[in-house]
């Protein structure tokens, strides 16, 4: 092909490409819509194919120059892009995060309630009671938790060999994961289904530390959790918030159709989420590396514990602006 008849055929590409590029940068710099940012890729990879076929078929220094310079402009702008989206990521955990929470104030103290409540009044019957956790949990699954916490285990919390310790954080992902996108998702049912996993989960946490208690192994079993429990608890009620918030939408709309107060609410449910799933990784990695070691002294693991609850609440409620 000729260069002219190249030049015809992917001139208007290139005319294209240099228009976006012009919109994204320089003193007319605007703001591109969903479906221009979405062509970017695309019409960059097209500006690097033609820049090289005009490289390798030595087609004049200006055209070749031209496209070169297109290219330039496009890879700093798309990296410049992938900056901000960093930068964005680092502003959401450093103060977006903490701000939706006092943003939403009042729904924070009700989950911390529906979960504690109920867990606190089953910790206390079962202190008293202690064959209550039978009627709750099969017999199996008790020997199994006795067998976790037992002090003469090498590594605690699981049934597991000293050298599984990143296999286990992946399964502490996926498991922490899961229970909170479970109790999140099922907010839709106007949330009852929120309301359940919230208060299934505080009565699960509640009879298996009261047990433990009975059966005195609660060195090794509050030693293990205080560490990790501060975010994994946290992020758990915070995932109920966002289920509520979900479900609130459906039962009390106002001027919105259902679907559109769905749509409202769920912009913001899922901004609580995002720092759910950050709460959930980190609890993933303490529970595996930290909370699992018995080379550590119960003493250092209830001192970091105790700093770590009193950062997670002070890094949530410090005031900030709110937008």
């Amino acid at each position: 092909m000729r260069q002219q008849e190249f030049e015809d055929k992917y001139r208007g590409q290139w005319q294209a490409f240099h228009a976006l590029l012009d919109k994204m940068s320089g003193s007319h710099k605007t703001q591109l819509s969903h479906k221009e940012l979405s062509l970017f890729p695309t019409q960059y990879r097209n500006i690097c194919h033609s820049l090289a076929i005009a490289k390798e078929r030595q087609y004049s220094p200006y055209l070749v120059d031209h496209l070169d310079t297109l290219v330039l402009r496009g890879h700093q702008l798309f990296y410049n892009k992938r900056q901000r989206i960093g930068r964005r990521i680092f502003e959401y955990i450093a103060h977006g995060f903490a701000r939706e929470i006092q943003n939403n104030r009042g729904l924070f103290l009700l989950s911390h309630a529906i979960f504690y409540g109920p867990a606190l009044i089953i910790f206390a019957l079962t202190l008293l009671n202690p064959d209550l956790i039978y009627s709750l949990l099969p017999h199996d699954q008790v020997a199994s938790f006795e067998s976790m916490y037992n002090p003469e285990q090498t590594v605690l919390g699981r049934e597991r060999e000293s050298d599984t310790d990143f296999y286990m954080f992946g399964h502490y992902i996926r498991n922490n994961i899961g229970i909170g996108f479970q109790t999140f998702a099922t907010g839709i049912l106007f949330t009852l289904g929120t309301l359940f996993f919230l208060i299934f989960n505080g009565i699960f946490f509640g009879v298996i530390a009261a047990h433990i208690i009975n059966i005195k192994y609660q060195s090794t079993f509050f030693s293990f959790v205080i560490g990790h429990g501060s975010v994994e608890l946290t992020a758990i009620v915070i995932a109920g918030m966002a289920g509520i918030k979900l479900g609130w939408a459906l039962i009390a709309p106002g001027n919105f159709s259902r679907l559109d107060a769905l749509k409202l609410s769920a912009q913001k449910a899922v901004q609580l989420m995002y720092g759910v799933f950050f709460f959930l990784l980190l609890a993933a990695f303490i529970e595996a590396f930290w909370s699992s070691s018995t080379t550590i002294s119960n003493t250092v693991k209830y001192i970091v514990g105790a700093s770590l609850w009193t950062l997670v609440y002070s890094y949530l409620l410090w005031p900030r602006s709110k937008v």
